[in-house]
């Protein structure tokens, strides 16, 4: 435990809120915005995000609405945008003052509050401090570190969500290019569970609805997802959907602020009124019930079908666009009562009252994140939802649908990019016959996979391409260790991050250009282009003057180092690509389907949609067809003592960087080192509220993972459980604790025990 993460003994604990943003929200946005970027850089960020011509929030990846407000963001898109437009800066001075040592002791909080990186630094073998280097040299050690190994599949590239399109699609070029697939990316660790359960079922991965869809649907299930804190613009859609006269079911193990009622600081009833009471109902499951849940709908359904033939399932819909019917038919057939009230938590009644607003909807949408993908069976659930949308057709057609909402705002594009490690051989045919070299065809590593790889020596160049992979991954201790093993590790990054301070013998921080910072290049000013969670494609165009004159874009740092990596010449032409960004643009147009004439399309005030076969009845799966499943009854069994612990974040924070200490909306306030806990069970288990515990996770392969000195909160979680913030309880995910299929660490889903703690 760092010393700067100590329990706090300033704990304050407030009833949680009921209802989310309004002018608070507003509130705390301008107060965090104004005192990172000042009044000036906070007005031009802020009234540009999200426009058709402005910044695409990097918070989410939420899609922006047809008709935008001149304030089209929200609390947390402006605090991550304020955060990355803050005028303080990292200098070699400070490097030169803090040893990376020091700095590694210090907590993630104080880390990102230093402000942007400037210049170029290095740690060199055995020093204990960063110095400056020049790009020529930085980039010349990055590229003898390559070109030094035994084999291209010792190094990997990793790529966060952040990465625009062309970025991502030239650095998996040059990831082939060099000779690896080993591409892990966020996604490994997020929605690679929704990638993989919908790809089999509907033959890709990705979800099929609009905004619109959400807008006008009779019926929206937010599963597994906190939108007051994650995607907050999400509370608008969901409003427009209760004023349409749609209904909402909320199914999560925290009553969430945001789920309750939203305040619209847009709309007089937000600010004046009371808002809109968002979930008509709210379903507190025990986490990793919603596979149960959704398998005994789809039993009820079948009942309600028996009762009355032909009057509730699709059965055109279901001959002319599914197969595998029959044996779902009789697999659901089995699911008891009995299993589902044990799984779930639920009552009975509290089911069949979903099961009846089912009933009376004529189209409906399944929304969910990380909540559903972070679990052993996070794949089976999400083929157990498709399974409930096919029996009565609600794919598409409008309102109807699958939602996978993701958070970083470009992970989707990243993956359509050609950001997997075992991307389709079509995509590397393309590429292939573009550029004139055969990419490798064998798959890489993910993100678990590259840790092991770290581990048990078989790479040892790290290179992270935004993000903060030390403290997104799993098993801090292990993956901590395999970093610091490797013989290079580079970062190309905009703030100082975890992931600067746990490195390898050799250590390089490539500073580069915010979403925000206006991108010059040879051609003149340049565009990037992003995806979002509903596979809109538009530009994004920095504002501001970047923090340092010394400052590279992400696209012209991968193209400089493939110059430097694989030699001048040859079909691909890097320096055009770094001067031009629409270049790569016309080469992304040739190489990925649905991008065609990209940039005349992309010129388009609000870009573009991708084609969805599945909207057109079109299922890109072997048999043609959208494929029913049979999954498994399963849900996790805790030991008697031991609770469900799921990570989360606080409302103050972004992925795995805090802005503050606090997390107004749950009432938690001057803390972060705490676990939530229902008061029935802190009585169970005999520990008294607000105090001092260690969390300890169990796991098969003997090692004791503990999470020390964090403070009880008793919270009304669902029973059984327990919820703590991540990056710290990261700690306590076993590398091997992964999803089936998909390979996603179990962060939501992990059997802890508490052990009281002596004060100090």
């Amino acid at each position: 435990m760092r010393a700067s993460e100590d329990p706090k003994d300033d704990l304050t604990v407030t009833p949680p809120k009921t209802w989310a943003a309004g002018v608070p929200g507003v509130r705390h946005a301008m107060e965090y915005s104004l005192a990172q970027a000042g009044p000036r850089r906070t007005a031009l960020t802020l009234l540009s995000l999200n426009q058709t011509e402005g910044i695409d929030c990097p918070g989410c990846a939420w899609p922006d609405p047809q008709h935008r407000h001149k304030n089209e963001y929200c609390e947390n898109g402006a605090k991550h945008v304020s955060d990355e437009a803050t005028t303080r800066r990292v200098t070699r001075e400070f490097f030169a003052e803090h040893s990376v040592a020091e700095l590694d002791a210090r907590s993630d909080l104080w880390l990102n509050q230093q402000g942007r990186l400037t210049e170029p630094m290095v740690k060199r073998p055995g020093a204990t401090h960063y110095e400056p280097i020049g790009w020529d040299d930085a980039l010349g050690l990055v590229a003898d570190g390559l070109n030094a190994l035994d084999s291209p599949d010792e190094a990997m590239f990793y790529t966060s969500g952040r990465l625009a399109n062309e970025a991502a699609f030239l650095l998996q070029l040059f990831s082939r290019a060099y000779g690896t697939n080993n591409l892990p990316d966020c996604s490994n660790m997020c929605h690679e569970s929704s990638g993989s359960g919908l790809g089999e079922t509907l033959g890709i991965g990705k979800g099929t609805v609009s905004l619109d869809d959400i807008h006008h649907s009779d019926l929206v299930f937010v599963v597994g997802q906190n939108p007051g804190t994650n995607h907050p613009r999400m509370l608008s859609a969901l409003e427009e959907t209760k004023a349409n006269g749609g209904r909402v079911i909320a199914v999560n193990p925290l009553p969430e602020a945001g789920l309750m009622r939203f305040k619209n600081p847009q709309k007089p009833r937000g600010v004046i009124g009371k808002g809109t009471v968002i979930a008509d109902q709210f379903l507190k499951i025990r986490p990793g019930g919603d596979l149960a849940l959704f398998q005994m709908l789809n039993r009820l359904l079948l009942d309600a079908e028996d009762a009355a033939p032909g009057e509730v399932l699709d059965h055109d819909y279901i001959a002319a666009h599914t197969t595998g019917y029959d044996e779902f038919a009789d697999h659901a057939r089995t699911i008891t009562w009995e299993h589902v009230l044990e799984a779930t938590g639920l009552s009975r009644s509290e089911i069949e009252a979903v099961h009846r607003q089912v009933l009376a909807s004529g189209s409906v949408i399944v929304c969910w994140a990380m909540g559903l993908t972070q679990h052993k069976h996070g794949v089976p659930t999400i083929r157990e939802i498709v399974n409930f949308l096919l029996l009565r057709g609600n794919l598409g057609r409008p309102g109807a649908g699958v939602c996978p909402v993701r958070g970083h705002s470009n992970v989707q594009g990243d993956r359509t990019m050609g950001i997997w490690e075992r991307v389709p051989e079509v995509f590397l045919d393309a590429l292939a016959a573009e550029f004139d070299f055969e990419p490798p065809r064998h798959h890489g590593v993910d993100s678990v996979a590259g840790v092991r790889a770290m581990r048990d020596g078989k790479a040892s160049v790290f290179m992270g391409v935004a993000g903060n992979f030390v403290r997104a991954m799993s098993d801090s201790d292990v993956t901590e260790a395999a970093l610091r093993s490797c013989s290079l590790t580079v970062q190309i990054s905009t703030k100082l991050n975890r992931s600067h301070t746990v490195c390898g013998e050799t250590a390089l921080i490539l500073p580069t250009l915010g979403r925000s910072d206006r991108d010059v290049q040879a051609a003149g000013e340049q565009f990037v282009t992003v995806e979002d969670s509903m596979s809109e494609v538009h530009q994004s165009r920095g504002r501001l003057t970047p923090a340092s004159p010394h400052l590279l874009s992400e696209v012209a740092i991968i193209s400089r180092l493939a110059r430097r990596t694989l030699g001048e010449g040859g079909a691909i032409p890097w320096e055009d690509f770094e001067q031009d960004y629409a270049l790569v643009r016309d080469r992304i147009a040739r190489v990925v389907p649905g991008f065609e004439d990209f940039n005349e399309r992309v010129a388009v005030p609000g870009g573009f949609r991708l084609p969805n076969p599945v909207n057109s009845g079109v299922f890109p799966t072997p048999s043609g067809k959208a494929v029913f499943t049979s999954n498994d009854r399963t849900w996790l069994e805790t030991p008697p003592g031991h609770l469900v612990l799921q990570s989360l974040r606080s409302h103050d924070q972004w992925n795995t960087i805090p802005y503050a200490m606090d997390d107004r909306y749950r009432g938690i306030h001057d803390a972060r080192r705490i676990v939530m806990v229902n008061p029935a069970d802190l009585a169970d288990l005999g520990i008294e509220d607000q105090s001092l515990v260690d969390i300890v996770s169990i796991w098969t392969d003997g090692t004791e993972r503990r999470a020390e000195g964090f403070r009880v909160v008793g919270y009304p979680a669902a029973r059984g459980s327990a919820a703590s913030y991540y990056p710290e309880t990261n700690v306590l995910v076993p590398l091997d604790s992964v999803a089936e299929i998909s390979n996603t660490p179990t962060s939501k889903g992990v059997i802890v025990r508490l052990e009281p703690r002596a004060e100090p």
